[in-house]
């Protein structure tokens, strides 16, 4: 599995995502016994269904039979989305869990949990949920102070709040 092998996979791989209007967001070859498995990890505003990964896997297939990038090693490819625990390392990445809880590992020093609000070019505004029955507070992260952050699994989130359906 060398570095130029999943550069030439990117090549040939993110014009296709890119025609769905999904991004490429990692290429991995792992071993797997005598077969060798291709993970193909694609994201897109608002999440990538079953459907989309089906289609794509098609394309992808064909694509690699046309191509010897692969070579004459077996290997089963999985065309996937993110898990719900992924890094968070691109804007993109930050803009598509508006309104998740997230933990963020920050240069200075220490962890914060907080939701995300809002995101533009230069960070995150965050609300950090209050302690001890606290009001929730309001904070700016910008990407540079960001070392590391992750999308915290809510098994009792809140629903949204839908504006259009207030009552006025």
């Amino acid at each position: 599995m060398s570095s130029t092998q999943i550069d030439r996979l990117r090549e040939l791989l993110e014009p296709l995502a890119g025609s769905r209007g999904m991004d490429l967001e990692e290429v991995r070859i792992t071993p797997a016994g005598r077969r060798r498995v291709l993970q193909v990890v694609v994201d897109q505003d608002g999440g990538v269904g079953l459907d989309a990964c089906a289609e794509l896997s098609r394309e992808v297939s064909a694509l690699l039979d046309e191509d010897d990038v692969m070579g004459g090693a077996p290997y089963v490819l999985e065309v996937t989305s993110p898990g719900a625990e992924r890094p968070l390392t691109e804007p993109r990445h930050y803009r598509r869990a508006v309104g998740r809880l997230v933990r963020l590992r920050l240069h200075e020093g220490g962890d914060v949990t907080a939701r995300i609000v809002a995101v533009d070019d230069e960070g995150l505004d965050l609300e950090v949920p209050g302690e001890k029955g606290r009001r929730a507070t309001a904070r700016r992260v910008e990407f540079t102070g960001i070392a590391g952050a992750r999308v915290e699994v809510e098994f009792s989130r809140k629903p949204a709040r839908d504006e259009s359906l207030k009552e006025t």
